[in-house]
């Protein structure tokens, strides 16, 4: 295909951006450091890699136990007609990989001929039912159900191997999704092919498996997502609504489309209808009744797609028509979609930039949004996409996303919303999103202005090279807000600055998001001294350096047993050396959860003396209850007040003095803990940015300019 000239001017912004940032990055990281950063932008990320599939080896039987609780949280019913060897497959996979929950495993026989009842009453725990006449699926179902006695149904086909963790997968979703009604698994062949990614009902009632033979890792259906129906060989629906709705309708009997019945009724209940990709399941598909629909129990899928379509007639008419190809366009096609482009996932877990945006994610679905997370860089970062796709973000990557501009020209109809994350993200994309969603509004999230930043850290350094780079930065990063239909900021004092510098701009204000945890320990039950802060951004850097090196001295001279904690992913080898020399000093480096800290250390400091936006770092102690000692430049745009919500100080020996102040004195440790909680829930909660939120990405008064 040949390249458009779209393409042509995003692949040279792109090349030119790279090399400008490396040159930047040789002035302040040296060589080596820029040297491990252009490898990992350069590097082609690999696949993702889940867990080989468990299959066990076929052996002679033998007696062995399966998981067994007398308070069941789950009810796994297993409905059998003879396929024994199938059968004790599926328990001997379940007694592999217990599940967490408590459960109870059912099985329930058809009146089976083969050596079903006399292997089943060996195996210790579990429950064996056998029916006085063969009914058929939706008979043996039904009596799972009247026998349960968990929290939750999960009815599961003798010919499947649930894959390690797959109950707890789709048991967790009904916590973490509100009105989940009903969770599918998704059904894997043995060969690891995609069987099915939950079901696609057409309008004249006939049925498509999403993602058939196609890779299971294809982000098209590794998401948690909305679905027609789930497959009754593997789905989970709590027991009440289960009884609430009659059970399985037996107008299907014996089998087949009682399960799409299901999801119907579920939905008309007010309940969501979900596939769950991280519960795994095999399914040895047509073990039973085969896969020829002209004779046998299979001939019952064609009589009773007319028995649905005549019961399901109203609801149908929303459905897409015979004949279409299912596509993550059309699949989400009654919500408004929006795009995300930034050079990598979140990871909320190391820096605050990641914690926002995560943040704002959720805020998005929780209004009905469907959200796609492209990073430019095309990689999968493990289980911080997993997060996103737990939450039911759509996040491609390698080898699936083979370029942006490609990605956009395939995709780029799709969505009402696309956001360009960082200016150098937007400044070699925006042309493309133009070209190929000229329908979309754009926004451009700065995260902070990155101009601004670099100035300051030129003004401290006295470089005047990175003080030339930043007015080029400037130029750059005020031409991509001038192409935008809507720039978000994250501070009020960015807001003023960029009145004066754009004041041509639309501009939203949506600032760090936080829940205010609050709790923690009291003054009394609390030590030591915390930064929270990656190394990979600069301030950080420096803001360690000067601390270690020139403040906490200052402050062991008056405090000599106190301990200063330094939490932050890629710490430099000068940092460690530094606290080597310095006694109290301890260097943690990436820290998976800083809450122990955040809620068990008495002070934390924020010592940046540049920078730019709203310093997450601040927002993380003071969601926690726990006050700050920061620069000017650290609490800037904040809404704090010196001596109210926390203290300020900018000198070596005035900042010293402030933490052994605040250490020292239980009133104003209280007194800062308390203001610093109702400063994030007033300015910093998701509560406080919802309106702003709304405006960007939901209104429709709003349109894209060229749209």
């Amino acid at each position: 295909m040949s390249m458009s000239l779209a393409d042509a001017r995003y692949h040279l912004k792109r090349i030119t951006g790279l090399i400008r940032r490396a040159l930047a990055s040789l002035r302040t990281r040296g060589w080596r450091a820029t040297l491990n950063r252009v490898g990992v932008h350069a590097r082609r990320q690999p696949p993702p890699r889940r867990e080989p599939l468990f299959l066990p080896e076929p052996a002679p039987f033998a007696p062995f136990s399966v998981p067994a609780s007398a308070q069941p949280q789950a009810s796994i019913v297993i409905p059998v007609y003879n396929h024994c060897a199938h059968t004790l497959a599926c328990l001997r996979a379940l007694a592999a990989h217990p599940p967490v929950t408590a459960c109870e495993i059912l099985v329930v026989d058809d009146g089976s001929s083969d050596e079903t009842g006399q292997w089943m009453p060996q195996i210790d725990g579990l429950r064996y039912h056998v029916r006085e006449r063969n009914g058929g699926f939706i008979a043996a179902c039904n009596d799972g159900l009247r026998l349960s006695r968990g929290r939750y149904v999960v009815l599961l086909n003798n010919d499947t191997i649930p894959q390690p963790g797959w109950l707890d997968a789709l048991l967790d979703t009904f916590s973490n999704v509100p009105n989940a009604g009903l969770v599918g698994s998704q059904l894997l062949y043995p060969d690891g092919r995609l069987q099915e990614s939950g079901g696609v009902v057409f309008a004249d009632g006939s049925c498509w498996s999403y993602g058939r033979f196609e890779s299971a890792e294809d982000p098209r259906f590794t998401s948690l997502r909305d679905t027609d129906y789930c497959s009754g060989a593997a789905l989970a629906i709590p027991r009440d609504l289960f009884e609430q709705l009659g059970g399985l309708d037996t107008r299907y009997a014996p089998a087949y489309y009682e399960d799409t019945d299901l999801a119907f009724k579920v939905r008309a209940a007010g309940q969501r209808v979900l596939v769950q990709p991280a519960s795994r399941v095999v399914h040895d598909e047509g073990t039973s009744n085969g896969t020829d629909t002209s004779s046998g129990v299979k001939a019952y899928q064609v009589r009773n797609q007319q028995v649905f379509a005549d019961k399901w007639r109203d609801a149908l008419t929303q459905q897409l028509p015979p004949g279409s190809v299912p596509a993550p366009a059309n699949q989400h096609r009654s919500q408004r979609q929006i795009l995300i482009l930034d050079e990598s996932v979140p990871q909320p877990d190391r820096d605050s930039a990641s914690l926002r945006q995560f943040n704002l994610i959720r805020m998005l679905l929780a209004d009905g949004a469907h959200v796609v997370f492209v990073p430019t860089r095309g990689e999968h970062a493990g289980k911080a996409t997993e997060a996103l796709q737990a939450l039911g973000v759509e996040v491609w990557h390698a080898p699936f996303l083979k370029g942006v501009a490609s990605w956009l020209r395939d995709n780029g109809r799709r969505f009402s919303v696309v956001m360009m994350v960082r200016y150098h993200v937007a400044n070699e994309c925006l042309a493309l999103v133009r070209q190929f969603a000229p329908q979309a509004r754009t926004v451009f999230d700065t995260v902070d202005l990155h101009y601004l930043r670099e100035r300051r850290g030129a003004e401290v350094a006295g470089d005047a090279g990175l003080l030339r780079s930043a007015e080029r930065t400037r130029t750059s990063e005020l031409a991509v807000m001038a192409g935008t239909d809507v720039t978000v900021l994250v501070s009020a004092a960015e807001q003023q600055q960029l009145s004066q510098d754009a004041p041509q701009v639309q501009v939203e204000l949506i600032s760090n998001l936080h829940e205010a945890t609050g709790g923690g320990e009291g003054w009394e039950r609390r030590d030591d001294l915390v930064f929270v802060g990656g190394f990979g951004h600069l301030p950080n850097l420096d803001a360690m350096q000067w601390f270690i090196g020139e403040v906490f001295p200052l402050i062991r001279q008056q405090l000599p047993d106190i301990r200063f904690h330094c939490i932050g992913a890629n710490a430099p080898d000068s940092i460690y050396a530094l606290a080597a020399n310095q006694p109290g000093v301890q260097v943690h480096g990436y820290v998976p959860d800083v809450g122990p800290y955040m809620d068990g250390k008495r002070i934390a400091v924020a010592p940046l003396r540049f920078g730019a936006g709203v310093k997450g770092k601040v927002n993380l102690s003071m969601a926690h209850g726990q006050p700050v000692v920061a620069t000017t430049c650290a609490v800037e745009g904040m809404h704090l007040h010196d001596g109210e919500d926390v203290l300020v100080a900018d000198d070596a020996q005035a900042f010293a003095d402030s933490v052994v102040r605040l250490y020292r004195d239980p009133v104003l440790w209280q007194q800062l803990s308390e203001s610093g909680l109702r400063n994030i829930a007033r300015h910093f909660s998701m509560d406080a940015a919802q309106a702003a939120v709304r405006r960007v990405f939901f209104d429709t008064a709003t349109t894209a300019s060229g749209a």
